[in-house]
């Protein structure tokens, strides 16, 4: 399956596995890169030095293309960049910030820069940038998420009539019906997150993994758009916060019920009532725990047999 994804990063299969705070380490990592696909690890829920210890581990375990998402906002962000310099990482994805600030200068040290957009502006500045690819995000996904709420089904086809870079498809994608959607709206492949967090090799904690395959439609929730939009499971957390809006609070009064690491609390040591539970709203498609290995497959299985029904029409 050789298209432009895949030839960019030198791997099997157009598909990613996203790089995901509190879920996305060495192992998972790994695991998808050895199954085929891109593998990211999650720089943003790790000090400099765990990430460095991560890449080492993923070197030893995988001899495959793998890569590391930085959210440009997380301090330390000069630390962690040289690292990923030093330890001869050859992809980075950023998010959560402005392109032109790392972009250049990766790629002048031989690194594929991808930038991670929720809309046709910040895809088309992107590009300005002179990134290698984009990953177009839709309101569907879990974690943080743009403001604007445009879902992956009308984000795709506008974002492709207006680059002419790759475009990776976000949000709301976990099988391969929807993997095979999104390459026909445009998307040259897809990034998926939440599927794989409900992975045996996911750092997540296992009564968040399971949290995970117990949610159903309706589960989750895009809020905090005053401090960073991000997609909740609704827990006794994100009730608090409902309650709270209720009283026209501040940002700063937001900030103080968030208080700090809410989302390693929920997601990272599986604390379902008080702790930070991100996940995409596919959540609901999601009904087991298993090896990365079998979830590529399965993907890849579906995604070929929704072709030929395509074509049956």
């Amino acid at each position: 399956m050789q298209n432009k994804i895949t030839k960019l990063f030198g791997i099997q299969y157009p598909i990613v596995q996203a790089g995901m705070i509190w879920n996305s380490g060495w192992r998972l990592a790994s695991a998808s890169s050895n199954a085929g696909i891109l593998g990211l690890i999650g720089a943003g829920s790790m000090y400099p030095d765990v990430l460095r210890e991560h890449i080492q581990k993923c070197k030893k375990a995988t001899d495959k293309p793998f890569g590391v998402n930085v959210p440009m906002l997380y301090p330390n962000i000069e630390d962690i960049m040289n690292i990923i310099v030093e330890e001869d990482v050859k992809i980075v994805f950023t998010s959560a910030g402005n392109p032109k600030t790392w972009t250049k200068w990766l790629q002048d040290k031989g690194i594929t820069v991808v930038h991670v957009v929720s809309s046709v502006k910040f895809a088309l500045k992107a590009q300005e940038a002179g990134v290698d690819a984009v990953v177009a995000e839709g309101f569907e996904a879990g974690g943080h998420n743009g403001r604007d709420e445009t879902t992956t089904l009308t984000l795709i086809p506008m974002v492709k009539e207006k680059i002419n870079i790759p475009l990776i498809a976000a949000g709301g994608i976990a099988t391969g019906r929807g993997m095979l959607a999104t390459m026909v709206l445009g998307a040259d492949g897809v990034q998926i997150g939440s599927r794989f967090v409900a992975s045996t090799e996911s750092s997540a904690h296992q009564a968040f993994k399971q949290v995970v395959v117990d949610a159903e439609e309706g589960a989750t929730q895009l809020t905090l758009k005053e401090l960073a939009p991000v997609r909740l499971i609704k827990n006794k957390f994100y009730n608090e916060i409902q309650e709270l809006y209720k009283t026209a609070p501040t940002a700063e009064q937001l900030k103080e019920l968030l208080g700090r690491a809410r989302a390693k609390r929920g997601m990272f040591e599986g604390d379902l009532d008080d702790g930070e539970l991100e996940i995409g709203q596919i959540a609901g498609l999601i009904h087991d725990i298993k090896p990365v290995a079998e979830i590529v497959s399965e993907i890849l299985a579906e995604f070929e047999a929704a072709k030929k029904d395509v074509v049956g029409l």
